[in-house]
């Protein structure tokens, strides 16, 4: 298997495994699960994503492709942020359920735009076919 190949596929494992653990902390938020208190919940998710980090990191070194320089990989680190930012509020520092709810939303509608950046390559994501 091709270095490409290896780091793509680590990529999409990393990212998958990244939302499918915050969607399900974000479920235990809601119904305020003790197990969103668990040891591992609190340390698995930091080492996926700094995994997640890296595979991201060699994939553009090994493509050339850069943010600032390629705007479909500015939009996806921008994505990224927004993704990050909301899903703080989103399972630690909303003030109300309600509003961790409505950050958990935003972080969900983050993750699905970078992911349609990443299959158009493009920072419109999805948006291309609608005309926009």
């Amino acid at each position: 298997m091709s270095t490409h190949l290896l780091l793509k596929h680590l990529h999409v494992a990393f990212v998958t495994v990244s939302v499918v653990g915050f969607f399900l902390r974000g479920v235990w938020m809601l119904s305020d699960s003790p197990l969103l208190d668990r040891a591992w919940v609190r340390v698995v998710p930091h080492v996926n994503d700094t995994l997640l980090l890296l595979a991201a990191i060699g994939l553009s070194i090994e493509l050339q492709q850069y943010p600032f320089v390629h705007a479909w990989v500015t939009a996806k680190v921008l994505g990224l942020l927004a993704y990050i930012g909301f899903g703080m509020f989103a399972l630690r520092r909303g003030r109300s359920k309600r509003l961790r709810a409505g950050f958990w939303l935003a972080s969900l509608a983050s993750f699905a735009y970078i992911v349609s950046v990443a299959l158009t390559k493009d920072p419109r994501g999805l948006l291309i076919w609608a005309g926009a």
